[in-house]
């Protein structure tokens, strides 16, 4: 097992890795919208998806992989009523649609509209 860390991404909030990779594959912690520079989170559903996605990308990247080797995602919402402004957002980072979960949540860290996780081949 090797542990895969970035600045790029924000780092945990917890007593938790960014990811690991374990025999070839990448498994991520979630991934919420903070900007790792600022530690700031944006504003409104469609920047949270982005900036969620960047920090998966930014992860999967320091593993050595890229996001066409996605096979599996995890999504959580805060608000189903999201889902379609959420998926505006997600199919440009996931061009090659992989397997997904989505669910609506309760609360996520933060309080935060939005949350990713995945599944790569490194």
């Amino acid at each position: 097992m090797k542990v895969i860390e970035t600045k790029n991404a924000p780092g945990a909030i917890g007593p938790y890795s960014q990811a690991f990779e374990v025999n070839g594959f990448l498994y991520t912690s979630g991934q919420i919208p903070v900007d790792p520079a600022t530690g700031e989170v944006p504003e409104g559903i469609e920047a949270q998806a982005e900036q969620s996605c960047k920090n998966v990308k930014a992860i999967v990247e320091a593993a050595g992989s890229n996001m066409d080797k996605v096979f599996k995602t995890m999504c959580f919402l805060a608000d189903m009523g999201d889902f379609a402004a959420f998926n505006e957002v997600y199919a440009k980072y996931f061009t090659s649609k992989p397997a997904r979960s989505c669910v609506a949540v309760k609360t996520l860290p933060k309080n935060v509209l939005c949350e990713i996780e995945v599944i790569a081949e490194v």
